[in-house]
């Protein structure tokens, strides 16, 4: 059974992305939230299933490329129990090396994830980037579906964007618990 209501799941090859969650993590814990935190190749899929709330991090690579572990499973997601449960999605990508296909990750596992009719928060505002095309894009293309972080290019934005998600996201799981 699950130790927090909350789990936090990543897939990273650089580690970066791991690091950005276990930021999230410390910023649920000073808001008073524990967070159980997991890589997705080391956790089973349905143990997704016993938290209220999932933190979801995926990287992008090169052009659009999907990150191995989370590719590995992506089939399944749809499949998942999650109806009751709230998503928030973050990813990382570099938007000026690879600016058609920034965060297209985030998209792509948004997509994956639609079928479970899961509840997502978490939007963010795409001013303040400079790309070209992102799968990420909600159609009016003023917000990603969930947290962009471009380590490459604005790692001096990273804890600030975090920190702004992070109470975007408890105030609306707030309003989604209401």
């Amino acid at each position: 059974m699950a130790q927090s209501t909350i789990a936090l799941i990543y897939g990273t090859d650089t580690n970066n992305t791991e690091e950005v969650g276990h930021k999230i993590a410390k910023q649920w814990e000073e808001l008073g939230e524990q967070v159980d935190i997991f890589n997705i190749k080391d956790i089973e899929l349905s143990q997704l299933e016993q938290y209220s709330m999932l933190i979801l991090g995926i990287p992008t690579w090169d052009f659009g490329g999907i990150q191995s572990d989370w590719e590995d499973i992506g089939d399944s997601l749809a499949e998942l129990a999650l109806e009751d449960t709230v998503i928030a999605l973050y990813g990382l990508g570099d938007q000026f090396g690879y600016g058609d296909y920034f965060v297209d990750a985030v998209g792509w596992l948004y997509e994956k994830l639609l079928p479970t009719n899961a509840t997502f928060i978490g939007q963010w505002p795409t001013e303040g980037y400079e790309f070209e095309a992102s799968r990420a894009c909600v159609d009016s293309k003023e917000f990603f579906v969930g947290l962009a972080i471009d380590e490459d290019q604005q790692f001096e934005l990273t804890d600030q964007r975090i920190e702004q998600w992070v109470i975007q996201l408890y105030a609306e799981r707030a309003v989604e618990a209401a």
